[in-house]
């Protein structure tokens, strides 16, 4: 046994490391630890560290994965050589020397022992610098141990030291450890590094002063094979066990803690009734007092930044008569500058008589200094029982394959007597009204249908008479089970209409019982002096056992007519070649090139090529603050979007979530982004009108103070990004929601209008509100719409755009024209403003959002097209996506690339006996190369919109 000691000759950084951010560092720190469960002999079977050497100035030696440690002496085998004790003793013992107080060795195993420690920072360091490379990621792993008077747990902690030439030294946190007497806890985790320190030093510290530190061996290797692909280099670590450690209890609650409630281990509870459903034990977090207590486990170092993870539990809920609550799985992230963040993962209807599986997904953006995952969710008083939980690196996703339908049958009304020629025939009543045919109701099929069906025979004129109807949903019905075909869109028209007795506009709808679930086929409010069409869409992707298509809505006792039902699958691609003879109509110029400087000898031989670089028509995303630490995202964003959105961050909840604790620090950093990469921003929002999105606080002032708070917003948030944000959305959804209306009167809202337009005059000061394109919301009809709009105007409010939100399923383009024609009428500029469509299968959501995009793109009152994110697990929809959490591009976001480069105008060819060049291009900015027998010139110019030849003349 050989005793080393070190002297302290300077004095110690301030250690407040730990509280600081580092921008000029990028690095991914991990632990990936073992159960305390473990014994140091299992450890060490389970992971055998390579031998390290220095040769011809070369580093050799191999660990379990084949890659090089870069460490010195890993093992110990030559005593502390490269290793350096701070301000502390250090030794090497021998299994065969007879052990380290409680701590069994493995026989012929060496083990540092790090001892006379007075401070917790006190540990093992080695002097790393020259064996690591810039970007190139590192995987860490130590067997470790502690020794001494020890009550419960104590940290061990790997810390890298890094020294920069005329800055602070600074201290990388890499990860923790809980150890316990008598166990070996395995440490582990990778980082990179973005710049490259005078110094780097590795070390093992944690454990509170008086307590000896253990350890056995220690590695950092090259961490695992890279996945390359066109965009990005990934690595993906081999391993794809649950990071859980503990997760069925076997081990008591080690590793488990409580967040502000108690856990306790059982094998059963209820006298017997409750049971695992696996294993031996499960958990309960009891004497919970607040909604978010719960169980929990940190699993710091255990998670890789961008890597998609699946988490999978077997829960259920206990006591306080309650029989049915969520429970939510939710991730805690803290970040290396202490910003904390709340990461939904999952959440499920638990109950107390069976167990239930939880399953979610999360992703990391950043590289955080903890994180931690928890089970919160059921009232106060209410045991939430953990039988498992699983958290791994998550599948990947197998890529859809296009649905193949037979026979689509584009056009064919699939329902049966539909012109009411052989009566109710194939009709039912919903309830005990009654059915009866009338006539009298137009000839004409509804605009929308016409639009998509084009030249159609005449309807029969004939109606349903529902009469006798008792409950709201009452009305006429049909079955059509064996009719639909799946991934099929669905076109609804028809013509309705109610009989007197309304004390007002009745809402009917079109409504299709897909094994007794509600899909909503079209709404509209109808007032009973004429007929009202009604259209809308659906799409059915999962086989139904029975599908009912009936029509409900007005108030009992008043009567409903309905003429002309007509379902049919609509033809997209006959669309689209509609579409582009439009988008050719309204978003191309015919451009002139005109040279001069050439005589006619040398016009025959210059050849002109012309390349589009840029097209002008903003098509942008929704960003989160999260996603600018990725940077495949931003790489990803910044390429292929000119303008953006934030989604949560610019909100007056995420500004000031408390009365004057503002927050400004995510949204400046955004927009530092936005700015960086030339893209334009959109304000979204400055208030918010329905009630369920205002912060508690707001909601409990007085009118006064509700004044007050309103007045502070808008100057707080317009001065401080004056001139920054082009638009802004100025109240969003105020079609369906009335939270300052109702308190401050029918004024705020123009009022709001007014002064934001003071304190911002070049901001474009939008309405923003959703359902309004799709039929299916009659709240939020086009022609509720342009009424709003028009009383907001009348009370001299500056309103400069129209936000459709465009949250929409299985769009129809007629349907969706219709709406743009009538809200046109306006002479607004309209945007597409939160775009996200959604289908499990990637082919069904690209044709989707083909049709969003060139029906946009094609309509002259689109301005623009804001997509409502593109990145997986981050959307707010499910099944949205066009780029799957760790980069792969689906077939939707393919899609979405095509058309980009379709509207990109590139040509080619000779000039002119005039010294001409013609040609028609979308609006933007082009490059132009002329190559003469004797040079090559290049220019660049833009082409705007307008209505005659742009001519752009070029002197060579």
């Amino acid at each position: 046994m050989r005793r080393f000691s070190v002297c302290c000759i300077s004095s110690r950084v301030s250690r407040t490391y730990r509280k600081q951010k580092h921008p000029q560092l990028l690095c991914l720190i991990f632990i990936l630890g073992y159960s305390s469960g473990d014994t140091m002999e299992n450890l060490n079977e389970d992971n055998a560290f390579g031998n390290s050497e220095i040769g011809n100035g070369r580093l050799s030696g191999s660990s379990r994965s084949g890659a090089t440690n870069i460490l010195l002496n890993h093992d110990f085998s030559r005593g502390l050589h490269s290793w350096h004790p701070n301000c502390c003793e250090g030794y090497v013992v021998s299994a065969n020397s007879g052990g380290q107080g409680e701590v069994s060795l493995k026989s012929g195993s060496n083990n540092a022992v790090v001892t006379k420690r007075n401070e917790c920072w006190q540990g093992l360091e080695q002097d790393i610098t020259g064996r690591i490379s810039l970007v190139s990621p590192y995987m860490v792993s130590a067997c470790v141990g502690v020794s001494g008077p020890l009550q419960g747990s104590a940290d061990v902690l790997a810390t890298l030291k890094l020294e920069y030439q005329d800055s602070a030294t600074s201290y990388l946190f890499i990860g923790r450890t809980s150890v316990i007497k008598d166990r070996w806890e395995k440490l582990e985790g990778t980082f990179s590094l973005s710049t490259m320190p005078e110094r780097v030093a590795f070390y093992l510290e944690g454990p509170a002063p008086g307590l000896d530190l253990l350890i056995q061996s220690v590695a950092i290797t090259s961490s695992g094979p890279c996945e390359y692909n066109s965009t990005s280099i990934r690595c993906v670590s081999e391993e794809d066990d649950n990071i859980i450690l503990n997760p069925k209890f076997e081990d008591d609650l080690t590793n488990w803690s409580t967040r502000g409630c108690k856990i306790v281990l059982h094998d059963s509870m209820a006298d017997g009734k409750i049971v695992p459903l696996s294993g031996k034990f499960f958990a309960s977090a009891t004497e919970r007092t607040q909604s978010w207590n719960g169980i929990q486990q940190e699993i710091t170092g255990r998670v890789k930044r961008k890597l998609a993870y699946e988490v999978t539990a077997v829960v259920r809920i206990y006591g306080n008569n309650v029989s049915s609550s969520d429970i939510r799985a939710t991730l805690w992230v803290q970040a290396l500058d202490l910003r904390e963040q709340y990461i939904s993962i999952a959440n499920v209807q638990a109950t107390d008589k069976d167990w239930v599986q939880l399953q979610g997904k999360f992703l990391l953006n950043g590289s955080p200094s903890r994180v931690v995952i928890y089970l919160e969710g059921p009232p106060p008083g209410t045991d939430i029982l953990l039988n498992s939980l699983v958290v791994k690196h998550a599948d990947k996703t197998h890529p859809s394959t296009p649905p193949v339908i037979e026979n689509p049958a584009f056009g064919v009304n699939i329902v049966e007597n539909s012109n009411l020629g052989d009566g109710t025939k194939i009709w039912f009543p919903l309830g005990n009204c009654t059915l009866s045919v009338g006539t009298g109701s137009p000839h004409i099929l509804p605009p929308m249908a016409r639009d998509s069906l084009g030249p159609h025979e005449p309807l029969s004129g004939r109606y349903i008479l529902v009469t006798n109807r008792t409950q709201n949903w009452m009305g006429p019905a049909m079955m059509m089970t064996e009719k639909l075909k799946l991934f099929l869109t669905y076109q609804v028209a028809a013509w309705v209409r109610v009989g007197s007795g309304a004390s007002g506009p009745q809402n009917v709808n079109v409504v299709l019982s897909v094994d007794n679930q509600w899909v909503n086929g079209g709404q509209a409010d109808v007032s009973n002096d004429t007929w009202h069409e009604i259209g809308g869409s659906f799409r059915i992707e999962k086989q139904p056992s029975k599908v009912m298509v009936y029509i409900q809505g007005p108030a009992p006792g008043i009567d409903l007519m309905v003429a002309g039902l007509h379902i049919f699958p609509v033809d997209r691609q006959a669309r689209f070649r509609h579409l582009k003879r439009q988008t050719d109509k309204i978003r191309k110029r015919d451009v002139v090139l005109k040279f001069s400087g050439l005589d006619s000898s040398s016009l025959s031989g210059t050849i002109v090529k012309v390349r589009q670089t840029r097209n002008a028509f903003p098509i942008g995303s929704c960003i989160n603050r999260t996603n600018i630490d990725n940077e495949d995202f931003v790489d990803f964003f910044a390429k292929h979007f000119n303008w953006a959105v934030f989604g949560n961050e610019l909100k007056w909840y995420w500004t000031e979530p408390q009365q004057g604790n503002f927050n400004y620090k995510d949204a400046d950093e955004m927009l530092d982004l936005c700015q960086k990469h030339n893209i334009e921003t959109r304000g979204h929002c400055i208030f918010w009108e329905v009630e369920g999105t205002v912060q508690q606080w707001i909601k409990s002032l007085n009118k006064n103070d509700l004044m007050t708070a309103v007045q502070n917003r808008l100057t707080g948030l317009l001065r401080r990004y004056k001139g920054k944000f082009r638009h802004y959305d100025v109240n969003n959804e105020m079609l369906h929601g009335s939270f300052y209306q109702d308190r401050l009167g029918k004024d705020i809202w123009a009022n709001m209008f007014k002064m934001a337009s003071q304190l911002d005059p070049s901001a474009t000061l939008f309405v923003n509100d959703y359902h309004v394109e799709d039929g299916c919301d009659a709240r939020s009809s086009p022609e509720k719409y342009i009424e709003h709009i028009l009383e907001l105007q009348e009370q001299g409010a500056p309103v400069g755009g129209i936000g459709i939100q465009a949250h929409i399923d299985s769009p129809v383009g007629p349907i969706l024209c219709s709406a743009l024609d009538k809200l046109g009428i306006l002479g607004l500029p309209i945007w597409f403003t939160e775009l996200d469509v959604s289908s499990v299968n990637e082919y069904v959501r690209a044709d989707d959002l083909e049709v969003m995009l060139r029906e946009g793109f094609a309509h002259p009152a689109i301005d623009g097209i804001m997509l409502w994110g593109f990145w997986e697990l981050f959307m707010s929809r499910d099944n949205s996506h066009l780029v799957n959490a760790e980069g792969d591009i689906n077939e939707a976001g393919n899609r979405c690339l095509a058309l980009k480069q379709e509207w990109l105008s590139h040509t080619q060819g000779h000039i002119d006996d005039q010294g001409e060049f013609n040609f028609r291009g979308f609006h933007g900015t082009y490059v132009v190369e002329i190559v003469t027998l004797s040079k090559k010139v290049s220019k660049t110019f833009v082409v705007d919109k307008g209505d005659s030849p742009l001519v752009v003349s070029i002197d060579l």
